[in-house]
């Protein structure tokens, strides 16, 4: 017999789940924010206060921008701004990301200038041995309910800034500050700084959490994070209420900007972060380019904002980037989803929102087609999980350190590869490495006679890889699944159909850049260079050619 329920019984659930919802949204697309005491101090302070010889800099983010989505555009004839930008600059396809390929890493790489080894921030999901616990600032509704709204928030709004992201590694931010420039983030996920900012957190999200209704926290002169923290309240309407994700969308992030530009407010340096079109590529794939066209809208809009898309070049240097590629994740017919609860059965698996205890013997922290596989108390060895992990043909790999060398094996082979860093083979990127045999399983092309290796399917392979199994303590491996697939823990998202990232294979590693109003290259196209090349920019007088553009 089935269960009924009464209409006003059903309406009040829908209205509790929207409102969730929305909000556990806003952390998946990065809401980590605050409001400023004065509404009005953000503006007073992120004007230089001496004229400095270098250009403005702004650093658009579109989350999951990909190149192939450009071209398809290009070619239609559908993005007039973004081809202006790329004929009067430099465009590049191949800006490699970090890894795991998910936005709350891959801007910890942007704005430290460093991968997971030191930054510390392993990924949106990660275990940690000294809570005992998984971090997860927001995968999903259903795995964010499963292991707590309230820790969720906690780490989101509190933790990642102020304690998992080192202090050891400097932002850009901290960076511009110690030199006198000044600098603004809208809507970024890492914002660290040295400016004190007030977070006021809404009664509606307050009530049935832990948190505080006022959170002082360090940013850039200039941060603006949704209704959290909106420096323009009160001076100018913008798109930030409940059913606008409370500001988490590209209208607020370019409203912002464009106030900025219009009322001469420029930062010296300011970071603007658009999340919007990677929701629409998680549900619909990445071959759709109805979100890019949107994009290419709004930076009309803001280059608009300068009076001329001429104009806006002669005033500031802008880029364009992607975070992380897309892979289309193949129909439900074709089974893309790797159970990894299912797989690793025989063992007893840390449940979402548990504390681990001595029965636990793994845990799991599945980043869409990355995962992170713990060994708690298990006596199986990490090699003993990974053999039976190899089984399963979907995967790609399984990685593990041990005795100071990086194990790799190809899932479905028994091929297994080993390296660490230094020693005799160089890579393009000047890294030193010291390789075992099998070095075809990272798709890796040694020269013996130069002693040099190139990167194919997996771009900056070692490095980013040895990033990801020192990002935290514990005795883990890494998982990385095949183009086409996804994995899955006991509550995780999954994208059939549509599109998912996370790995390290080509598709979702490299992404576009987009520079223009400099003619001054970046030495090396990785998003983790991108910080020492902005500084650059920042700190050189203009050329002749700069000046006139």
């Amino acid at each position: 017999m089935k269960k009924t329920e009464g209409k006003g019984v059903v309406l009040l659930r829908i209205i509790h789940w929207l409102i969730w919802i929305v909000v556990l949204l806003i952390i998946c697309s990065g809401c980590y924010g605050h409001e400023a005491k004065s509404k009005e101090e953000d503006l007073l302070r992120v004007k230089s206060q001496a004229e400095h010889p270098s250009k403005k800099v702004i650093l658009i983010l579109v989350d999951s921008l990909m190149y192939q989505s450009i071209d398809k555009g290009l070619q239609q004839n559908k993005l007039p701004a973004l081809k202006y930008l790329i004929d009067h600059g430099q465009y590049y396809k191949d800006l490699v990301s970090s890894f795991p390929t998910m936005s709350v890493t891959i801007d910890s790489s942007l704005i430290t200038g460093t991968y997971p080894d030191q930054h510390r921030v392993p990924g949106l999901i990660w275990y940690s041995a000294k809570d005992k616990k998984v971090i997860n600032y927001g995968t999903g509704p259903m795995e964010i309910l499963k292991h707590g709204v309230d820790p969720v928030l906690s780490n989101a709004m509190i933790h990642l800034n102020r304690d998992h992201l080192s202090a050891q590694t400097l932002t850009i931010y901290e960076q511009l500050n110690t030199v006198g420039l000044k600098s603004g983030s809208i809507n970024g996920l890492i914002y660290r700084g040295t400016v004190e900012h007030t977070l006021n957190i809404p009664e509606w999200i307050k009530g049935p959490t832990s948190l505080p209704g006022e959170l002082i926290v360090k940013g850039p002169d200039f941060l603006s994070l949704g209704s959290f923290s909106n420096p323009l309240e009160g001076i100018k309407k913008m798109p930030d209420s409940l059913t606008k994700r409370m500001g988490f969308n590209n209208e607020y992030a370019v409203e912002s900007v464009k106030y900025l530009v219009r009322n001469n407010k420029l930062p010296d340096f300011l970071y603007v972060y658009l999340p919007d079109l990677d929701q629409e590529l998680h549900k619909k794939g990445p071959s759709v380019i109805d979100g890019v066209i949107k994009t290419d809208k709004q930076v009309q809009s803001i280059l608009n904002a300068f009076g001329s898309f001429k104009e806006a070049l002669d005033q500031a240097i802008i880029m364009i980037a992607g975070d992380s590629g897309m892979s289309t994740i193949l129909p439900d017919s074709k089974h893309p989803v790797i159970d990894l609860p299912q797989v690793l059965h025989q063992y007893a698996i840390l449940g979402p929102g548990a504390e681990a205890t001595s029965a636990t013997d793994i845990a799991l922290a599945v980043n869409e087609t990355m995962a992170y596989v713990y060994k708690l108390n298990t006596k199986d060895s990490l090699k003993q999980i990974a053999d039976i992990l190899k089984e399963e043909t979907r995967i790609d790999f399984i990685s593990w350190k041990e005795a100071g060398w990086i194990h790799v094996v190809e899932a479905g082979t028994a091929k297994e590869f080993t390296y660490k860093p230094n020693g005799k083979i160089t890579d393009s990127y000047g890294q030193t490495w010291t390789i075992g045999s099998n070095p075809d399983v990272l798709d890796l092309h040694i020269n013996k006679d130069l002693n040099t290796l190139k990167y194919r399917e997996y771009p900056d392979a070692l490095k980013r890889l040895y990033g990801a199994l020192n990002s935290h303590e514990g005795d883990f491996l890494v998982v990385s699944a095949k183009q086409g697939y996804e994995l899955s823990g006991q509550s995780s998202p999954t994208h059939k159909g549509g599109g998912g990232h996370g790995a390290l294979h080509r598709v979702e590693s490299l992404v576009p850049l987009i520079i223009s109003g400099t003619t001054d290259k970046p030495d090396h196209t990785r998003i983790v260079d991108l910080k020492s090349y902005i500084l650059r920019l920042l700190t050189k007088p203009l050329g002749k050619s700069e000046k006139t553009n």
